[in-house]
């Protein structure tokens, strides 16, 4: 597929229900302009013709979605139109529980499994008046920075289907930025929205570690993971997170109050700090034509009104160790249910029970997800737990202490999202430890937890966007909105 220039504005074209943002789609549903089954069947057909090609879906739910629209709209034609999202088509992430559907984490394990319950984001989407469309494509177990460590099928990059769509969360953002629906959710362990949605042009936020439930969550990283939002525009992000935001009495770690966001984008930043740390501009390996659109995304920050300060996180180096120990660590932990007991593959015609545990892990995981499993069990074993563990856990608090001292100063972080641009197939699946570096930007904020997004800040020179990273103190997200609205006030247009 040709690469389309990231920055197309749709001025004189008439414009389709694809081209439409959550806030729009609702308003024009609300004013009757359009009903949710029209909104609907168009990008069903959409899907229906490209997603051949880019695989951003595991599954489609077309009857179901049908069906939701036809309550919406006769919910509409009471005026019932409350709900904040009326009428907008959403795609899920495949580790997030829909109920009664089949949430597969991308992984033979888990291929026919059908949770008999929502995790509690999507109970809040649907809530607010909001029609899931589908599942969306991932690295298995959300283990990956390129969704090719899927089981199930590859997802391609829209803006240019020979390259990696980013990961773990990279069918969702493929999803968005192919304009099959306006906004989608992902799950961010070390950078797994953030990353994607800079390698897709598109919006991607993590919020602050107990913004929003995880209760629905297929665990990963227990004490990194969050869900967050992937969008075409900034508001549509800032709405989707303070609807799934909030506390839950099913997820202990889950904020009391719920992120208040709506109009927090007006994008005049008049005595705003910005840093701009040394260590993430001078990293080894950082594309000249990323750093130099991500500079130029601090530059409209500046022209907008803020001040530009350089800044040091002298920690920052461990980062990518740190969040490897950790993150394998509670893999290895939490991935232990799946033994081919309680759900989940099971071998067929095991000898004993050891045979049958054996096996069936053996068969139903994927070469990343055992290489974690088994890095996790060793740092976690009696000769290495203090070494590389608790070292680890140490380490991970001065770097948050090196972030607090950070937002003494300024009141943002940028940096760019990635060192690169979208690479393609194949380029670093037979070298771990190039592709574990994809995320040396993001791993941080989520080791602090610390909210992060990516915005849209230009394009290198064969196309392929660029994100710019931002970053604030612990629930501060709005400050995110407010700034990221300089950089995404030109538009981000759909990929083809």
């Amino acid at each position: 597929m040709k690469v389309k220039r990231l920055f197309q504005g749709v001025k004189g074209k008439k414009l389709k229900v694809y081209e439409l943002g959550a806030v729009e789609i609702r308003e024009k549903v609300v004013a009757g302009e359009f009903k949710v089954r029209e909104i609907v069947d168009q990008l069903l057909a959409r899907i229906a013709e490209y997603d051949t090609e880019i695989g951003a879906f595991v599954t489609v739910d077309t009857e179901g979605a049908r069906l939701r629209a036809e309550e919406l709209d006769a919910m509409v034609a009471k005026g019932e139109t409350a709900g904040k999202l009326l009428g907008v088509p959403v795609a899920v992430k495949d580790n997030i529980c829909v109920q009664d559907g089949l949430t597969t984490c991308a992984s033979k394990m888990l291929d026919n499994f059908k949770p008999p319950y929502s995790a509690r984001v999507v109970q809040r989407l649907l809530a607010e008046g909001a029609v899931i469309i589908g599942k969306t494509n991932l690295d298995e177990f959300a283990m990956g920075s390129s969704t090719e460590n899927s089981a199930l099928k590859q997802t391609r990059n829209p803006r240019n289907t020979g390259c990696v769509p980013g990961g773990s969360s990279g069918g969702s953002a493929a999803a968005v930025a192919a304009g099959f629906v306006p906004v989608a959710l992902g799950s961010d362990t070390g950078g797994s929205i953030r990353q994607p949605a800079s390698y897709c042009g598109v919006v991607g936020m993590k919020p602050t570690y107990g913004a929003v439930s995880r209760y629905g969550l297929v665990a990963f990283g227990s004490s990194l993971d969050q869900i967050g939002p992937f969008a075409r525009n900034v508001e549509d992000a800032a709405l989707v997170l303070e609807v799934i935001s909030g506390s839950d009495a099913q997820d202990s770690t889950a904020a009391t109050e719920k992120l208040k966001l709506s109009g927090s984008y007006p994008g005049e930043l008049q005595g705003m700090k910005i840093g701009l740390p040394t260590e993430y501009f001078d990293t080894e390996g950082l594309s000249s034509q990323v750093k130099e659109a991500v500079l130029a995304g601090t530059e409209r920050l500046r022209e907008a009104g803020a001040e530009l300060v350089e800044i040091h996180l002298p920690l920052i180096k461990y980062a990518v160790g740190t969040y490897y120990i950790i993150a394998t660590a509670e893999a290895s932990s939490n991935l232990s249910r799946f033994d081919g007991v309680h759900y989940g593959h099971r071998c067929e015609q095991p000898t004993d029970i050891i045979d049958m545990y054996s096996r069936s892990r053996e068969e139903g995981f994927g070469a990343e997800v055992k290489r974690r499993i088994m890095l996790g069990n060793y740092v976690l074993s009696a000769g290495y737990y203090d070494a590389y563990y608790l070292r680890a856990l140490k380490v991970r608090r001065k770097i948050a202490d090196d972030f607090s001292r950070a937002f003494a100063e300024v009141d943002l972080i940028a940096s760019p999202v990635a060192p690169t641009t979208a690479f393609k197939f194949g380029e670093k699946t037979a070298d771990p430890l190039a592709m574990y570096l994809s995320d040396i930007y993001t791993i941080s904020a989520n080791l602090a937890g610390i909210p992060g997004i990516s915005v849209p800040c230009g394009a290198d020179a064969e196309g392929l966007p660029v994100g710019l990273q931002l970053l604030a103190d612990n629930f501060k997200d709005d400050l995110l909105f407010k700034a990221s609205a300089v950089l995404a006030n030109v538009g981000i247009g759909v990929a083809f």
